[in-house]
């Protein structure tokens, strides 16, 4: 049941044409699901990436973060707009790579904080965007759009899950659906076993799968046995995907605050974490 995948940020900060070997070196590492961070859609090497994808024979999801210039709560339309380009583009990306999730920061400018709580003007901006884009969506394929509470850190706008259903339900579209990352979740959530039930099979529609300080999965804070167990009792079956960062990275570790090395590299991260995670998921499966 339970299906594991990585992150191209465990090697690349930005994915280009010359990170291609990912894709293979994922597989090779055990991964049955690969999550390519697009931060570029309107440089991203589609064609390429579907070609080498095709020839691995590895399951692909998307995910994305909104800034400055594409922030949906944006008070200028023009950005609200350039968003909306944004999140069109990154769902052609997806049709032609036959993905079926894209998730991560698509709702507001990723470390947008105005230094207040969101405002209802900002909830109508980001459900009205995200609408449009999740009908453009809807008329292209079965892709679903997963939206991703992160910490009180990095956005004032969903920080927990339910609100996140709630946006989901004003979005109305039925193709827009919850990203929970557990690395978030420890900080901003009450229970693991209740936000995922807050999401229930219906609304949840992807997982990260991240330590509480990011390291290597299985060896932190994370209630794992939980957060398994309540996947499994809702009947989750998307992908389990493990996010962090090389410690090399510059732009990704200012913005998520890594200031110390976590594991030798992104790599080693990534493999000891699917290890600890599969025995988790095994005595799981098997009880």
């Amino acid at each position: 049941m339970f299906k594991f995948g990585v992150d191209t940020f465990i090697w690349s900060e930005a994915f280009s044409e010359k990170d291609l070997w990912i894709i293979p070196k994922a597989k090779e590492l055990g991964f049955e699901v690969l999550d390519i961070s697009i931060s570029h859609p309107e440089s991203f090497p589609t064609s390429l990436v579907k070609k080498k994808v095709e020839e691995v024979g590895i399951e692909v999801v998307t995910t994305t973060t909104l800034g400055e210039e594409t922030n949906l709560i944006s008070p200028d339309s023009d950005i609200r707009a350039q968003g909306i380009k944004h999140m069109k583009l990154l769902i052609d990306i997806n049709v032609e790579l036959g993905s079926k999730i894209t998730g991560g920061v698509n709702y507001a400018a990723w470390g947008y904080l105005p230094g207040r709580p969101r405002t209802e003007e900002e909830w109508d901006w980001s459900i009205d965007a995200m609408r449009e884009i999740a009908e453009y969506a809807r008329e292209r394929s079965d892709l679903i759009i997963a939206v991703e509470p992160v910490n009180r850190f990095e956005t004032h706008f969903l920080n927990v899950a339910e609100d996140a259903v709630r946006y989901c339900n004003d979005v109305g579209t039925g193709n827009v659906k919850v990203h929970l990352d557990s690395f978030h979740m420890i900080r901003e959530e009450t229970s693991f076993r209740g936000a995922v039930e807050t999401c229930g099979k219906e609304y949840l529609g992807y997982v990260h799968v991240c330590e509480n300080n990011r390291g290597i999965p299985g060896t932190g804070l994370v209630p794992w046995r939980e957060f398994f167990q309540a996947l499994k009792d809702i009947g989750y079956n998307g992908p389990l995907v493990i996010e962090s960062f090389d410690p090399s990275f510059e732009e990704l570790n200012r913005q998520c605050a890594i200031w110390r090395k976590l594991a030798e590299t992104g790599e080693e991260l990534a493999v000891k974490g699917l290890q600890n995670l599969k025995a988790i998921a095994q005595e799981i499966e098997e009880e």
